[in-house]
This record gives structure tokens, sequence and C-alpha cells, in this order.
């Protein structure tokens, strides 16, 4: 079983669906309320854990019982949560996303404790893989692909410029569409391996601006993409850390996140092996 470890957030996202978004000053009555649980960093740790990886979880929460709640399922599927930090006086991260019966969004995050992750907080113990996100400090992001042993794969999103750090000591870099155009100046000075992921069309992989691999999305009824992505870079970094190679690990990335697209809900879509080897 390879270890992963995984720095980044974990928010509680409070979903409110009615029949239309309140506009300027409006109050809209009668919505359903959800709560799930999600963060960038959270959902691609229990990917990886779902995926057969020994993962360590560093992030950090507020000490109150959101955190409780947001880090459950983590818990449930054998993360090792020690490197959590609870910050009195912080409030774990928290998303208010607002949904109509077109399925249209508006949503505001409170980051909270997950602008706060510092470099001090970070605990990393030998991994065959680190997986990062962008919506944590960019400080403790570089504080972090500099003190790593194995493969350093960044997950550019959301989108900001690439740091030196991030150039320099990142392996593989992974980006959707979007995330590619609004990085594509700063990724003429990367010399890893970038993999741009397609959606429906797969995923692509290219150094130097060249492309060196290619891998195919499953034939899948989308139910919900919201996860796939999460999805992906979980079961990619996994397979890394096995071992694989690069064109084998992005085949397993696109099955990873076609079957979360076939569920709802973003953790509750995360597949395990056995269930994503079934779109194969």
């Amino acid at each position: 079983m390879a270890h992963v470890a995984v720095i980044g957030s974990t928010n509680l996202d409070l979903v409110a669906t009615a029949d239309r978004l309140p506009g300027r000053g409006e109050t809209v009555v009668n919505a359903a309320l959800e709560r799930h649980r999600g963060g960038k960093g959270a959902n691609q740790a229990l990917s990886a854990a779902r995926f057969g990886a020994d993962v360590s979880f560093v992030a950090a929460t507020g000490d109150d019982a959101e955190a409780d709640f947001a880090l459950a399922l983590l818990g449930e599927a054998g993360v090792d949560l020690s490197g959590v930090v609870r910050l009195p006086g912080a409030s774990t991260g928290l998303a208010l996303i607002m949904v109509d019966a077109d399925g249209e969004n508006q949503i505001m995050v409170a980051s909270g404790a997950n602008g706060l992750l510092a470099p001090k907080h970070i605990r990393l113990s030998s991994a065959a893989a680190l997986l990062l996100q962008f919506e944590i400090p960019a400080a403790t992001v570089d504080a972090a692909v500099e003190a790593a042993e194995g493969i350093v794969v960044v997950n550019a999103a959301p989108a900001r410029p690439l740091s030196p750090a991030v150039l320099r000591h990142t392996d593989v870099l992974i980006v959707n569409e979007v995330e590619f155009e609004e990085l594509r100046s700063d990724l003429a000075g990367f010399a890893g391996t970038v993999v741009r992921t397609l959606g429906a069309d797969g995923a692509e992989a290219f150094r130097l601006g060249e492309e060196v691999a290619r891998a195919p999305a499953p034939a899948i009824v989308a139910v919900d993409t919201v996860g796939a992505g999460d999805a992906f870079c979980g079961a990619f970094t996994t397979v890394l850390a096995e071992g694989g190679g690069l064109e084998e690990a992005m085949r397993w990335g696109c099955a990873a996140g076609a079957f979360a697209a076939t569920r709802n809900g973003v953790q509750a879509s995360l597949g395990t092996r056995a269930e994503v080897s079934a779109l194969l």
C-alpha cells in the first residue's frame, strides 16, 4: 500500500436549493438545505484512500463541531488525521452555495482556518507522493514542495500564479482546461509534466509543450460533475505512488473522475478501486 500525503483544505458546504436565485437585496424563501463535506484537499485525500492508498492528511480547521462533521468520512476511510491542526478562535472553512432549479449557482466561501494553515503546521512523514492544491496559502504550498521527498503532484486549482518553488519542485502539475489557459504563460517555464484534464474527452500530458501521453474517459451518463476533478487527482497520485507510469495513472484518473460524475455529491461520489475498475 503506497503512502500518499495530502495537504489542503477542508470545508463544510451548506447548499440551499430553490426555484430561483435571489436578486440583489432580495430574499427567497422555502429553499431546501443540505450539508455536505468538501474542500479540495479533503476530497482528494478521500479519493486516494478509497483508491487504496495509505493517506495522511495535513489541514487546518476550527476547534468546532463543524470540523468533526467535515472530517468524518476521512476518518471512516482510515485516513491519518494526526496532521490536522485545530485552531482555537478560527472557524472551519465554510462554503455557502445557492442553487436554482436549472442548476445555476452562486457561491461564497469563508476560508476560515484554511487560510491560516502555515508552514509551521506542515509535518511530512516519508511518503511516496505528496498531493497539494491552491485552497491554502501560497507560502505553505511552497514550504511543502521544498520539503517533500517523494513525487510532488500539484493541482493548480483555483488557478493563481505559479511560484518559483512550485515550478522548481513539482513533478506533475494538474490543471483543467480553464486553469491551463489562465496559467499558460507560467507553464512556459515549467520543466515537469503538465496534465490537462478534458472532462468527457479524457486527459492529455505535456512536457515542455510536447504531448507525451493521452488517456480517454469512459463513456458515462453524467449526473453531477463537481467532484470529478478531485477524484482524478486522488486516483492519479495513488497510481504514481505505487510505481505506475504516467499513462496508466491518467487512465485510472479518468475512470475515477467518470465514476464520480455518475453520482450526486462530491465525497459521497468518490469510488473505490473496485468500483472504478468496472468502468475500465
